[in-house]
């Protein structure tokens, strides 16, 4: 509780001093994501792949099917972005997985595979948070998030045809 309290404090000093604010949701909280820190293990580009990680990007197109559909301006936070149903790249791979798998890992290979997709298309452009922060660029338009998404699904189909079952 007391660690909660501080944490308001310091949202509350940071608004009265005009800062951007991330959202402030703790565990427990409709809409609270656990986010997971990289690795060096996590950042390889040839990590097992599952069919389900195909499946999940599948979903996330499909949740992204028109440009109607595309959140511009992600806060990372999706409660609100699928009241309205209008999502933004991370938070239409955050349902796809909850759709496909159950779950949301954060970390997950095809996730993890959109990122790559990310960091080669924009030249290896260094990110805080590669899927929201692409995802806000002023360049980045619904052509651009379709064609990350694209290029994950291709990779992750290729790599599951070369699997041995």
């Amino acid at each position: 509780m007391l660690q909660r309290t501080y944490a308001s404090l310091l949202a509350f000093a940071a608004i009265a001093c005009g800062a951007p604010q991330e959202p402030m949701l703790q565990p427990g909280d409709d809409g609270y994501i656990r986010f997971t820190a990289t690795s060096a293990e996590l950042e390889r580009r040839d990590r097992p792949v599952q069919s389900e990680d195909l499946q999940i990007l599948r979903v996330a197109e499909a949740l992204l099917g028109t440009a109607a559909d595309w959140n511009s301006d992600d806060d990372r936070v999706c409660v609100d972005d699928e009241a309205r149903g209008r999502r933004s790249l991370f938070c239409a791979l955050h349902q796809a997985s909850l759709d496909v798998a159950g779950a949301y890992d954060h970390r997950r290979t095809a996730l993890q595979e959109v990122r790559f997709a990310i960091e080669d298309a924009t030249g290896g452009r260094a990110f805080e948070h590669r899927l929201r922060d692409f995802n806000n660029l002023p360049e980045t338009d619904f052509d651009a998030v379709v064609q990350v998404l694209r290029t994950a699904r291709q990779r992750i189909a290729a790599r599951l045809e070369r699997s041995p079952l």
